[in-house]
């Protein structure tokens, strides 16, 4: 079993920066790989980016590659999500899933799922 905590949401100016971090318990962590999802208000969970469980690969949706970056470090048991330039269509609730099989972009493919933590950018 595999437990995930997201934490360091909050509300940003249009431009800023946030690093949000998924933090995990559970022996299996070192290889799990790990997807971002958020959820803005009235819409469904859409799929921000995926790094496996060694780092080696990632994959980002396109609205946001070259602005956020998934990283992790298996010592500490979390993943990150840097998210820079940030513009207020990147306001959601944002959550860390681990990856079970199927298409990384699907949230059917992920069966432990985080509460979320909020980000709200501003204009």
């Amino acid at each position: 079993q595999v437990q995930l905590v997201e934490s360091g949401g909050g509300l940003v100016q249009a431009g800023g920066s946030l690093r949000l971090s998924c933090a995990a318990s559970g022996r299996t962590f070192r290889r799990l790989d790990v997807g971002w999802f958020r959820q803005a208000p009235g819409k469904g969970r859409e799929f921000v980016g995926f790094i496996d469980w060694n780092g080696g690969r990632t994959d980002y949706r396109d609205s946001v590659k070259g602005r956020f970056t998934i990283s992790r470090g298996n010592a500490e048991n979390t993943v990150y999500l840097q998210m820079n330039s940030l513009n207020p269509e990147d306001t959601a609730v944002y959550y860390c899933a681990g990856y079970l099989a199927g298409v990384i972009y699907s949230i059917t493919s992920y069966n432990y799922w985080g509460q979320g933590t909020q980000v709200t950018v501003s204009s």
